[in-house]
């Protein structure tokens, strides 16, 4: 952010809201006027909204901490800023524009015959239920709603009863206005609206937070013309609008601005079915001679920023086991262009794209069990590092600084060279296949079969994962200039260690930095040397290793949440109480505090079912249920995000578990009776059927159709480049002369004209197929949709 008011050094920091629920939220920035956040959050969004907001908060000790103002873009609008880094103007935060939910109507025009034998019109307005209020403090709001019929000469109000502690509440209440007509208006057999008398009126609903001793808060309004209305029952749910005059301000240029890089993605998932003919041509592409005529390859040229087709294509092959072989035809296609061996995967190829890829999917927990408790200790007690006589403070010993960056380099190092234990198969599937072609097309060069592997192992894995440890989830937050310094010079000192003969005296000579060679002049050349060679013999060889997972737990998800006692106290506020959640392959724990011992143990293979709890059970919002052996363990998460990456996360551990359930209990057992169904047999057998099952494996979540639909989506965006390069194969295939026109082909790689034309086909073919399915839903889904405003 930049130029924040008040202008005065203040700690900032910034939260990201779905409508009016916070989801994450940056650590504080202290004393700035233009604060560098530098945070990444990636997000599934488990629920339907309105706007993506972005509060920034000047942090208060004593008092509530102040917003300063906020960016709210449209859902519709995302779209149009994804991928891009845009400043956005902060806008002043007004309660009258803070809206989130949605409200159920139903209304209807009665014709009503009065005692003197005139026709009228009554208005029914059924206010059924809202859905999706906000929080209002942290707790369920108290809302009610108040119904209008409004015109140019008339304001009639009427209200509902307050419901207590609810997002959802039931109103169910029905309410009657009389629509006057015209003194000439006649009575007609078929009955008839006349435009004229209602085409300035409309009914508005407005929702209210019953505030008690303080003043009442606005949570949102709704307007229906009333001419829509014709001699029809109209029913539909209608999204909760701000006030008109809600975020209108004079004083809109001098709150300061927001810098916003967003990446928003929204696929239309079709059943499985329907994805086969894609799913089939991008599989069998390892097998397509050569690999540049394959529909992966051609997806990488199609695309503009690689980095879009290589993250579905590498998770589709990933998911089906067909990464392996794919990435060796890759790799054999950029070593052919490679001319010196100590150029090796440099360069950002699809093929080293790919590599990248598949490290940090799979990569995640080896990382976590090799550099978080070093990362952690560097973080959380940081000695000074800097060596650079240029960046020295007075009163900085440069030697005690070399002491400590020395400890820190060797403590990783260790880490990482005694970690091949660890390392995922399929890594080492992949970096054997690399090192065997490497040494194939260089066979003079002893040397390059390292080197091909610690160019990604080392230089594009652990040296990245220590420069940022958030972006790798090692660390919460963005680390302090400080600390960010010594992890820079630590991952320098990595990628030196690791690159295969680097250490030699001739490589010292050519670092940029003087200093750093002075300091690479301390490591025991031969020693490191022997050690990097190890590692990398193990981690590119196709030996069976001792799975980790037998001897040590899968680290899957930790965080502070809220549980209710387990029947142990009365019904009351006092009954959840706030403990750090742990799950590991092995077991589901609570504690008192993270880094305590475990209060509470449930084994894995004890769970039974994870699903939603019911929000009238507790009238709390986002809670679920492990149900285990004993009492169901009810959660409150604090979000809707939160929530539903830890149910996620549950069910995937604890697909296999042979006892698990069919039905349960949507909602709690409180006073002699189950809420849902109203069983009074606390073991009763469930009355909802149990959730669809998810994937069974733990480290990896892919969805195999979804990243076939963003692959789609992918061919469909770029269908002129796809017919562009059909031409190309075209006219070099009847042309076999010199190229004519190279401008319209140049940048596409065509080794076989006839195998890249076969495959365009077949692929314009199946997306053309894909988009009718993709119209006829579209179809079906405006033609039954419930939405009144959306």
């Amino acid at each position: 952010a930049k130029h924040l008011v008040p202008n005065k050094m203040r700690d900032f920091f910034c939260t990201i809201n779905l409508d009016q629920e916070e989801v994450f939220r940056t650590q504080v920035v202290e004393k700035s006027l233009s604060p560098y956040f530098g945070e990444e959050f990636y997000f599934e969004i488990p629920r339907t909204f309105q706007w993506l907001s972005f509060y920034i908060y000047d942090k208060s000790v004593l008092q509530k901490d102040l917003r300063i103002g906020k960016v709210s873009i449209k859902k519709e609008d995302l779209c149009n800023y994804t991928g891009k880094e845009n400043w956005f103007m902060l806008q002043p935060v007004d309660s009258n524009s803070e809206v989130q939910g949605k409200v159920h109507l139903e209304l209807k025009l009665n014709e009503l015959i009065t005692d003197n034998g005139s026709v009228c019109q009554q208005l029914v307005v059924h206010i059924k239920e809202c859905h999706g209020l906000p929080l209002i403090n942290g707790q369920n709001c108290d809302p009610y709603a108040t119904v209008s019929l409004v015109g140019p000469s008339r304001n009639d109000q009427k209200k509902t009863k307050v419901k207590k502690k609810t997002s959802n509440p039931q109103f169910n209440e029905t309410f009657y206005f009389e629509v006057t007509r015209s003194s000439s208006y006649t009575k007609k057999s078929q009955f008839q609206v006349e435009e004229e008398d209602i085409e300035k009126l409309e009914v508005r609903v407005d929702l209210w937070n019953n505030g008690n001793l303080v003043q009442d808060v606005f949570l949102g309004e709704i307007k229906v013309p009333v001419k829509v209305l014709r001699n029809d029952s109209f029913q539909a749910w209608y999204l909760l609008q701000p006030k008109e005059n809600g975020n209108k301000s004079s004083k809109t240029d001098d709150l300061g601005s927001l810098r916003l890089n967003i990446c928003y993605t929204e696929d239309c998932v079709l059943p499985s079915e329907y994805y086969t003919s894609l799913r089939n041509l991008l599989l069998k592409s390892s097998d397509v001679q050569p690999i540049s005529a394959s529909a992966a390859y051609i997806l990488s040229e199609v695309c503009r920023d690689k980095y879009d087709a290589v993250l579905p294509l590498v998770r589709l092959l990933l998911h089906h086991h067909k990464l392996v072989p794919f990435v060796a035809a890759v790799a054999e296609l950029d070593l052919r262009d490679t001319q010196e061996a100590n150029t090796i995967f440099r360069g950002n190829s699809l093929a080293t794209r790919c590599v990248d890829e598949m490290m940090k999917i799979v990569g995640k927990h080896y990382l976590k069990v090799t550099l978080k408790p070093v990362i952690d200790e560097i973080c959380e007690s940081p000695k000074p590092c800097e060596i650079d006589p240029i960046k020295l403070k007075e009163g900085d010993n440069v030697e005690s600084n070399m002491d400590n960056l020395r400890y820190y380099v060797d403590k990783v190092f260790r880490e990482i060279v005694q970690s091949s234990i660890s390392c995922p198969t399929l890594m080492c599937d992949v970096f054997y296949s690399l090192r065997h072609l490497a040494a194939k097309r260089f066979p003079n060069d002893p040397h390059v079969q390292y080197s091909a592997v610690s160019s990604f192992v080392f230089l594009r894995f652990f040296a990245v994962a220590v420069v940022s440890p958030h972006t790798f989830h090692l660390r919460p937050h963005h680390p302090d200039a400080q600390t960010s310094r010594t992890l820079t010079l630590i991952s320098k000192a990595i990628q030196t260690l690791g690159s295969w003969g680097s250490l030699t005296k001739s490589k010292l000579s050519s670092f940029k930095e003087t200093f750093m060679c002075e300091f690479f002049k301390t490591f025991q050349e031969e020693k490191f040397t022997e050690s990097v060679k190890k590692f990398l013999d193990d981690v590119s060889s196709t030996e069976s290793k001792e799975p980790s997972g037998l001897s040590e737990p899968v680290h899957l998800k930790e965080g502070e949440m809220y549980k209710r006692a387990q029947g142990r106290t009365r019904i009351g506020k006092k009954n959840f109480k706030k403990r750090w959640f742990c799950l590991t392959s092995r077991e589901f724990t609570y504690h008192k505090q993270q880094d305590k011992e475990p209060i509470f143990t449930i084994p894995i293979k004890n769970i039974l079912a994870v699903e939603k709890l019911d929000e009238n059970s507790f009238n709390k919002k986002n809670m679920f249920q492990v149900l285990h052996g004993e009492k169901p363990l009810y959660i409150q998460a604090n979000n809707c995000v939160e929530a539903s990456e830890w149910i996620e996360a549950l069910c995937r551990v604890t697909r296999c578990n042979q006892k698990r359930l069919s039905f349960y209990h949507p909602s709690a057992f409180l006073n002699g009776s189950w809420l849902c169904c109203k069983a009074t047999v606390e073991s009763s057998v469930g009355c909802a059927r149990c959730t669809a099952d998810v994937p069974a494996d733990t480290q990896i979540e892919i969805d195999g159709d979804r990243e076939t639909e963003r692959i789609y989506s992918l061919f469909t965006i770029n269908r002129s480049k796809l017919q562009k390069l059909e031409e190309a194969c075209g006219s070099i295939a009847v042309y076999q002369g010199p190229r004519k026109e190279p401008d319209d082909y140049s940048n596409f790689t065509i080794e076989d004209s006839v195998a890249t034309f076969h495959t365009l086909k077949q692929i314009i073919d199946v997306v053309e197929k894909l988009n009718e399915s993709h119209e006829k839903y579209q179809k079906k889904r405006s033609s039954s949709a419930k939405y009144g405003s959306e």
